[in-house]
């Protein structure tokens, strides 16, 4: 792995671990072993333009890891189900969910740059659009699966959140025996 991704992937741990504040420069550079100078060649706009780096790799991970997930079943339902289930899976068995969501970044972070904002907005999209494709070849209008990606990529990426805040994939297991309501046409 070269220094520019080493740097991208342990900052994006870091990031999705302590957000965007909880993270300093010398964190960095001690999980990455490496000086100042090396991380300024490759961000020389410093931790925002690393920030914005991490949410481009996660965009890409992430879309993938649910293009994936959607390519391999032939409705929406049970593409999701899967997805949740995995999510499930993957809190139960570690106790968090990481590189599915960075809500915390968001939260914390888009207010106050307009470039942290649109990364954080594309990713969404791109679920979004994923969500909505898949709707629309089940037989869904372009205008109801538009609408009903919207309200599955936040009612996922919320029980994503309570799952993390409560210490349980419960709310996870809940929006996958609701879903089914949600995808009828």
């Amino acid at each position: 792995m070269d220094t520019k991704s080493l740097i991208v992937d342990i900052a994006t741990n870091l990031f999705q671990q302590k957000g965007y504040k909880g993270v300093g420069l010398n964190e960095i550079l001690k999980e990455c072993n490496i000086t100042k100078g090396a991380l300024y060649h490759h961000f020389p706009n410093g931790k925002e333009e690393l920030l914005i780096a991490c949410l481009q790799s996660m965009n890409e991970s992430i879309t993938a890891s649910i293009e994936g997930i959607f390519r391999g079943y032939p409705t929406t339902l049970e593409a999701s189900q899967a997805m949740l289930e995995k999510l499930v899976d993957d809190f139960d068995r570690e106790g968090t969910i990481t590189g599915y969501t960075f809500t915390s970044i968001v939260s914390e972070m888009a207010s106050l740059s307009d470039s942290i904002r649109i990364a954080c907005s594309l990713l969404y999209t791109n679920i979004q659009g994923i969500y909505s494709n898949k709707l629309e070849e089940d037989g869904f209008s372009k205008e109801k699966a538009y609408s009903t990606a919207l309200m599955m990529t936040a009612t996922i990426e919320g029980g994503i959140m309570l799952c993390l805040t409560q210490n349980t994939s419960d709310p996870l297991k809940m929006i996958s025996s609701v879903l089914p309501n949600l995808l009828k046409k």
